[in-house]
């Protein structure tokens, strides 16, 4: 990494630099926290700004402003992270809103109400399609803004703003806590400097882009330890031929002096997207983003010389033919820092598995092989870390990663072994130790634990039942053991269309993984795609009972990991149900295909904004197909809500054409 390129004259300059910028604040540590030790730890603050704030849009003007203020620590506080979590859910008084909106989060003005006014992009939340979400559905996101850490000091006013034109009468409920940890600072942030901030049009003919992303001048002191643009840039909009910004793969480059230092390709798969289903086209790869995302920062970490520089950001030359409406929507800074603090200093960022977060749903519960971030936050590349895991209670396994780490990079690390299954919640926990055999600087981010559910236990025999779509060829099924080893599979030359496949499944005991992916990303059944018709995955026991309903419309597919046991016992005071609804773009018949484990009462209603146009209520039904005839009602979106037993259990979206 570039802080092995320094000569060594440079080098030396350096060190003396961090070593003056340094000395204070190591003077002012020792006085808050006391000489530095493996036993020391971080602080962690919260600064709520937004508390389940109702926001609706402005049709009048497309968006909305919410202000808040917060109070956050003096600058004398050593702040070593900042992360910024968003919690959207459905307002108290309002159905969750529908569309995917683009809603920057600012820092509008520090220094309280005479304060300076900076409309800094903190981060971006793009709103998933929540016309199906439920009245006590939430969803968390979290940005690392650390970046902005001198700034958000004192009296800060932070404002979320909604953007579109919806109706006023759907809306979300928005919190934004700011988790600060206090501790050594990793690096001392010298000066943050605007770069290209705006909706800038693309693919335009008459107004260029290249000519609005003008050439961007600094100047170097050789005081600053590094540089950092972050990054944050995503596109909108629908022309032709392409699609472009929402819809279109494009690249973006950056230059310092001449010299490209970044590389970007602008698309994202969103099939994988842990928020799912979605009520609207939540399965499209897009710009950068998808639907329901708190979108992260990129980052270019880089040195410069003593002296004049220039940046520049190219995007890939590209001219609209129609509907000329594209946008590249870009928040960018340039930051100054020193040296890292500290040689040899690692933390663990996160542990994805085992995990209940939200966010890491797709690779949750597990059976085996715990996953960890680590990211290096010392200026030595980080080539080893001694690493100890395992179930809180119980005697932890011990793995030495090794690698080339640096500055400020991060990585994924697979640990062997098995993830105990328990009875009840458990409590997973992982160390770091002696990053490259030394002691770490800073041990207070060295220590995690994550709460975590086993995998549920099925029957060691039971039927999976594999109905297709009119596109087998985009789907495998398969189940693996612990070691990987694949114990059943379906594959895409084994399946014909529109077939209903149902194996009986014998297993040993012990725990598996069994995954349906689907190549094409649009899952077993996708509202938009009527003509790839419907599909469903279900586990049923011996006796026809559902053991596990997989969801159908899953995008790049879904995995369930299961304890096989002999002595399963039905809980028959559980009902499960499974649900399958159909063709979702229709002009008239809409079928309902359901299954319940017993008898229960169903009440079916059909709302249009918000207002109810149909219902019917069955009483005592187990499994059958219900046929609407709906071609009286004018064409638009419908939402369609399944209570059982006066329980919502199933909420989709259909659209009449």
């Amino acid at each position: 990494m570039f802080f092995n390129q320094f000569g060594r004259k440079r080098c030396f300059e350096l060190k003396i630099n961090a070593m003056k910028q340094i000395l204070p604040f190591v003077f002012f540590a020792v006085l808050m926290w006391g000489p530095f030790s493996v036993n020391a730890q971080s602080n962690v603050l919260h600064v709520v700004t937004h508390r389940r704030v109702t926001v609706t849009t402005d049709p009048s003007k497309g968006i909305h402003l919410y202000p808040a203020w917060g109070n956050f620590p003096d600058k004398n506080v050593s702040v070593r992270r900042i992360i910024m979590k968003v919690v959207l859910g459905c307002p108290d008084s309002l159905p969750c809103a529908h569309w995917d909106y683009l809603d920057p989060i600012y820092l509008r003005k520090a220094g309280g109400t005479s304060g300076k006014v900076y409309n800094y992009e903190l981060s971006r939340m793009l709103t998933p399609y929540g016309s199906i979400f439920t009245k006590d559905w939430q969803w968390e996101w979290q940005a690392d803004v650390t970046d902005f850490s001198a700034l958000l000091r004192d009296s800060v006013e932070i404002v979320y703003q909604h953007s579109g034109y919806e109706t006023t009468s759907v809306g979300w409920a928005v919190t934004i806590d700011f988790e600060i940890t206090t501790g050594p600072e990793i690096v001392h942030p010298l000066s943050i400097t605007p770069l290209w901030n705006g909706s800038f049009p693309y693919g335009n003919p008459d107004e260029d882009i290249t000519d609005l992303l003008k050439p961007i001048s600094f100047s170097s002191a050789g005081k600053e330890g590094f540089y950092r643009i972050r990054i944050q840039q995503t596109g909108h909009g629908m022309d032709q031929p392409r699609g472009c910004s929402e819809f279109c793969s494009r690249w973006r480059e950056i230059f310092l002096d001449h010299r490209m230092i970044d590389h970007q390709e602008l698309w994202k798969d969103c099939g994988d997207n842990p928020l799912y289903p979605q009520g609207g086209t939540w399965i499209y790869d897009r710009a950068l983003w998808c639907p329901g995302t708190l979108q992260p920062a990129h980052f270019i970490d880089f040195e410069a010389s003593p002296g004049n520089h220039t940046l520049q950001l190219l995007m890939q030359p590209y001219k609209a033919t129609a509907d000329k409406n594209a946008a590249e929507n870009i928040a960018s800074f340039l930051i100054a820092y020193s040296l890292p603090s500290a040689r040899n200093d690692v933390a663990l960022e996160e542990i994805l598995v085992p995990s209940n977060k939200p966010w890491h749903r797709r690779s949750n519960p597990s059976c085996s092989n715990p996953v960890i971030r680590i990211r290096n936050l010392g200026r030595n590349p980080l080539r080893s870390v001694t690493i100890q895991y395992g179930v809180k209670g119980r005697k932890p396994q011990t793995y030495v990663w090794k690698g080339n780490l640096g500055f400020y990079r991060s990585t994924e690390v697979i640990l062997p072994g098995d993830i105990p299954c328990l009875p009840e919640k458990g409590s997973f926990e992982a160390r770091l130790l002696r990053p490259n055999g030394q002691k770490d600087a800073w041990e207070g981010d060295n220590v995690m634990s994550s709460e975590y559910v086993s995998p549920p236990v099925i029957p060691s025999r039971f039927i999976l039942q594999f109905m297709t779509n009119n596109k087998p060829q985009d789907n495998t099924v398969w189940i693996e053991n612990e070691k990987k080893e694949t114990v059943y599979i379906k594959k895409p030359e084994q399946l014909q269309s529109r077939t209903l496949y149902q194996d009986t499944i014998s297993l040993q005991p012990g725990c598996y993984t069994l995954t349906l992916a689907d190549t094409a990303g649009d899952g077993l059944e996708f509202w938009y795609e009527p003509e790839s018709g419907y599909g469903y995955m279900r586990l049923l026991d011996m006796e026809g009972r559902i053991v596990h309903a997989f969801e159908s419309d899953c995008g790049n597919g879904e995995r369930f990991a299961f304890q096989a046991s002999e002595n399963y016992v039905s809980d028959t005071s559980q009902t499960q149900y499974a649900f399958i609804l159909y063709p979702r773009r229709t002009r008239d018949n809409l079928t309902l295909d359901f299954h319940s484990d017993k008898p229960s009462r169903m009440r079916v209603i059909i709302t249009s904004d918000g207002k109810v146009v149909e219902t019917h209520s069955y009483e005592k039904v187990t499994r059958g197909r219900f046929t609407y005839h709906l071609a009286y009602l004018p064409r638009g979106r419908y939402i369609i809500e399944v209570l059982m037993d006066d329980v919502s259990q199933f909420k989709r979206r259909f659209n009449l054409e």
